[in-house]
């Protein structure tokens, strides 16, 4: 499969700030890939360099084969949607989405068709008379969206763009990204915070910490089989099992993730009756009810864990000593931290 965009140990530093540092990615042409991370991780500084609004301190970049190091973003064929939108108030939507357009010198009737198409395409048929001021959050976004694809770039960089909208919005904006990137064919390059979003949207997830990429896979890939601590504590907040623990119960000495939905939680009198029926004891410390499921705190020795009950389910009281059994292939062994 063709490559859309590829990093050969890309470094960006700050004086003595590593935001990225020594990154190897291989985007492939017309997938939907994500950069999730904690803010500061390096991932908007990786979007930022493949845009051009950043030049990489070492390393080498390529898109679509070419390089793209001291190539102005003008002439990049990508585009960029920001989390704010950046559209221009005085302006009709129309010349907003043809604003690029109108940049390279197209005529009037000719970019304002194309903006139509646009209008079109991310279903704002007739708005594009309005001013942005008229439209809701997702309109506005809807409209950047226009904008960035209005000249068909190869690649489209989207920097948290849901990041302003509310919890349905998102939601629904999340489907209709998707969607469109289907249906366009075009490589969807997304840099979020949010797992969730990550996990919903992706073809492929790297999961960013401290300038450098802990893992690069599937969202399956990613949250089933964390390679390090790190993407199993971000990546779905699992329970990271040290590796004394985890010598004690396999007889090897490696950190591993064991995810709260994997716990059976085990009354206590039934794990004092049969031994077998539980594999370690935890306290229940805390209860936090959440609609579909009831997320239980717990205590093991030091440890602090979680498990998740459906609803419908019983649900133990606090302070109430448990047993705690799981299936043997869900405790997932990995790596040390990087």
């Amino acid at each position: 499969m063709q490559t859309a965009v590829l990093f050969k140990t890309v470094s960006r530093h700050y004086g003595e700030v590593r935001a990225v540092d020594r990154v190897d990615l291989d985007v492939r042409a017309g997938e939907f890939f994500a950069m999730l991370g904690p803010s500061g991780s390096g991932k908007t500084t990786s979007l930022r360099l493949i845009a051009g609004f950043e030049q990489p301190t070492a390393g080498h970049i390529e898109i679509f084969g070419e390089t793209a190091e001291g190539v102005p973003p003008y002439r990049r064929n990508v585009n960029t949607v920001f989390q704010d939108y950046a559209l221009f108030p005085h302006m009709s939507v129309r010349d907003n989405v043809a604003y690029g357009l109108m940049i390279a010198g197209m005529g009037r009737r000719e970019r304002h068709a194309k903006a139509e198409e646009a209008l079109e395409m991310v279903r704002l048929p007739g708005y594009g008379d309005r001013r942005p001021s008229a439209l809701s959050g997702g309109q506005r976004q809807r409209v950047a969206l226009a904008r960035a694809l209005v000249n068909r770039p190869k690649v489209l960089l989207l920097d948290e763009p849901l990041g302003a909208l509310d919890l349905k919005l998102r939601e629904q904006m999340q489907e209709e990204l998707k969607g469109l990137q289907r249906s366009l064919g075009i490589t969807f390059i997304f840099v979020t915070h949010d797992q969730g979003e990550a996990l919903s949207m992706a073809d492929r997830v790297a999961v960013f910490s401290e300038g450098r990429i802990q893992q690069v896979g599937t969202p399956q890939d990613v949250y089933e089989r964390p390679d390090t601590p790190f993407v199993a504590d971000f990546v779905g907040s699992s329970n990271v099992l040290p590796p004394d623990l985890v010598r004690e119960l396999t007889g090897l000495a490696v950190p591993a993730s064991l995810r709260p939905e994997a716990l059976r939680l085990v009354s206590g009198a039934e794990a004092a009756s049969d031994p077998d029926a539980s594999r370690l004891t935890a306290t229940v410390t805390g209860l936090s009810y959440t609609g579909a499921v009831t997320r239980v705190q717990l205590g093991v020795r030091d440890l602090a864990l979680s498990a998740l009950i459906p609803a419908g389910q019983p649900v133990p009281r606090g302070g109430e000593q448990v047993g705690l059994s799981w299936d043997p292939a869900s405790l997932h062994l990995m790596e040390a931290a990087r």
